[in-house]
């Protein structure tokens, strides 16, 4: 008989930061193919103390939660940045261009979408002071 659940811890499922040569800036890990998720698309990420998302993305049509797990920082969303703390949930609506930065203490992120395939747009050098 199959079985209709899948168990993975997310440190297990690769960490693409460092695949892709921004361990410096922290972790990124994407599980939903470990999960074997047919629907929902998941993101675990951790951010160093001071630092800011190597670059900020916007989508198509996947609307994503960013909840914050442990840390502080902020985000900023368009034009507006936003302080961020522990169990803070924010919904980002598809086209909204969007990046994390992270405070003294890191930042820890899960992030819940819909799965959509190449639906990513990567916007690098978007937050510059």
């Amino acid at each position: 008989m199959p079985r209709h659940f899948t168990h993975r811890n997310l440190i297990d499922s690769r960490d693409l930061a460092a695949d892709f040569g921004f361990s410096h800036v922290g972790e990124a890990r994407f599980p939903s193919d470990d999960l074997r998720t047919e629907e929902t698309g998941l993101s675990h990420q951790r951010l160093k103390p001071n630092t800011r998302q190597a670059f900020a993305h916007r989508h198509e049509e996947a609307e994503e939660v960013y909840v914050v797990l442990s840390g502080s920082g902020r985000a900023r969303l368009d034009d507006e940045i936003l302080d961020v703390g522990p169990l803070d949930a924010i919904r980002v609506a598809p086209w909204v261009t969007r990046c994390f930065e992270s405070g003294d203490d890191g930042l820890e992120l899960l992030v819940f979408g819909p799965r959509c395939p190449n639906d990513a747009e990567m916007v690098p050098d978007w937050w510059v002071d």
